[in-house]
Formats: structure tokens, sequence, C-alpha cells
């Protein structure tokens, strides 16, 4: 069984997810799409072709959504993050800033996470929350986090960009942080970096005109790390 570990990307495993839900749901649509074409095959046979429908559409209910900005590929990300500067910080740095420049610290976790421990002052958005929806296709991605061994799965907060918008202000300094914090610095492991979901966060604000959008190198893991101040909401 996968686990997430403090320093993983939880982002990366969430693509893997609907890589194998959509493969898996690509074969089961091609499935009944030959079963509702023979049907109505074997149908025309009875009917006149004046009865028949003009078109035909064959839909299925688990098709997977359009895809969001936030599900854009990593290298599109990273070069929009470049282009628009975006720059990292590590935690100390990120103390600094909050403290003497009033930066705004946006958590982008889900909302239990930030209740156990966060930095004084930060503002909760979550980019991701629990799967809320019943359909086929939320059905089947459930299934396929628990086959992970990951039982409340997540999915992209479709409300995130008008929570912030209410909250932040486009002008502010904002330092976009999450567990794990990702990189947009090349490692011979990892030539593009490494995303998560502060930089898909950041990402979402640069395109929907936030100016001044930087990225906690790290992630909070780190800010724990050195000791810097955390409260809680419990």
């Amino acid at each position: 069984m996968a686990a997430l570990t403090p320093g993983s990307s939880s982002s990366a495993l969430h693509h893997n997810f609907q890589r194998s839900i959509s493969h898996s749901y690509t074969s089961i649509m091609v499935k009944e799409s030959k079963v509702t074409t023979t049907t109505c095959t074997r149908k025309s046979r009875r009917l006149s072709f004046s009865s028949m429908p003009a078109t035909l559409n064959i839909r299925c209910a688990a098709t997977k959504p359009a895809k969001t900005p936030a599900e854009e590929d990593w290298s599109i990300k990273r070069a929009k993050l470049l282009e628009k500067r975006v720059r990292s910080v590590d935690a100390k740095e990120a103390f600094r800033l909050q403290k003497e420049n009033n930066f705004v610290i946006l958590d982008v976790r889900p909302e239990a996470e930030f209740n156990e421990a966060h930095p004084p002052g930060a503002v909760n958005v979550q980019i991701y929350r629990l799967i809320k929806e019943w359909t086929a296709w939320d059905i089947a991605r459930r299934a396929a986090f628990a086959f992970f061994g990951i039982f409340q799965g997540t999915e992209e907060n479709p409300e995130f960009l008008q929570t912030v918008e209410s909250k932040i202000d486009k002008n502010a300094k904002i330092i976009v942080a999450c567990s794990s914090g990702g990189t947009m610095k090349p490692t011979q492991n990892l030539p593009e970096g490494q995303q998560s979901r502060s930089l898909i966060a950041a990402y979402v604000l640069v395109l929907n005109g936030y100016t001044n959008v930087y990225h906690l190198e790290g992630g909070l893991y780190t800010w724990y790390k050195e000791g810097l101040p955390t409260v809680s909401e419990e």
C-alpha cells in the first residue's frame, strides 16, 4: 500500500490515479459503445429509416471531466511560473517576509491539516478537498485511492480561486505553502524539479491576475523542522 510521507508529493500521486482511472474507463467506454451500437443496429432491422434518430450520442457517466488549469502538464506550469518570476523562498526567509514586509502565507493544505498546526496569521484555502460528489467518475476515483490504501481521496477544489479572491487582494504579497513544497529547481533526477500543491496553487494564482506570488521551498515540513512559530485551531 502507498502512503504519503511528510516530504512526498500528493499531487504527483493524484495525477497517477487520474491516469490509471482514465485508462480503465477508456476501455469501459469502448465496450459500452460497441454494445449500444450493436443494439441500435439490430433495432434498425425492425424500424424504418424515417423512425431512426438523426444522430446517435453514446455517453458514459464515468467520463473524465475536461482538464482544468491545475491539471496541465507540470512542464507547462513550470514554464509559466518562471515567466511570471515566481520566486521560491526558504522557511526562515518566509518568516522574515511575513513579519517585516506584510507577506501573507497562503496555506493550501486540507483544513484538517491546517487546524493541527500552521504559521501564525496564515490563511487557509485548500487546493484539494475530499471527494464530495457521487457520480460514476467520483466513485471510480474513490476506488482508485482505496486500492492504494487511501480511503479519503481528494479532488481539486472548484471554489479555490473564488475563496482566495474573497480573502486576499490581488496586489497582496503572497507566499504559497503546502506540506512538501516541491521545487522548480532542476536536479539530476528531476530535470524539471517537482510539482506540489503549493506550486499548482501558485500557477492558478498567476493565471488569474495575482502579481506578487512566492513559493515556500521545502514546504511547511521545513517550517516545523526549523522550529519556527506555529499555532493550532484545536
